[in-house]
């Protein structure tokens, strides 16, 4: 039996993280973000408008835990919304650790 790099990693990580692979983690992708004032605010009905600050099509920020994790855009499978991950953000504070 033979392994490679790639996948004494996988499984190195696997071991690591045993007690937690099946823990539910909260995701939320996020359309965009804007601002508002109350007045505008306690204006709002149905069909009223919100600008956002992203421009049409940009890519979504995925958050797992709150977490900005990745990036990515909406594609409907069958008759579900999902999210197509189109990069893969670095952990936080990687930077950082440079």
């Amino acid at each position: 039996m033979s392994s490679s790099p790639t996948s004494s990693s996988s499984t190195d990580a696997t071991a690591t993280y045993a007690g937690m692979l099946d823990v539910m983690c909260r995701v939320e992708v996020i359309v965009g973000t804007g601002s508002i004032t109350v007045r505008d605010c306690l204006k709002l009905q149905r069909d009223s408008i919100v600008k956002l600050t992203q421009p049409a099509g940009s890519d979504l920020q995925v958050t797992v835990q709150g977490v900005p994790t990745a990036t990515g855009e909406i594609v409907i499978d069958d008759d579900t919304t999902s999210v197509r991950i189109s990069s893969v953000l670095p952990p936080p504070g990687a930077e950082a650790q440079r």
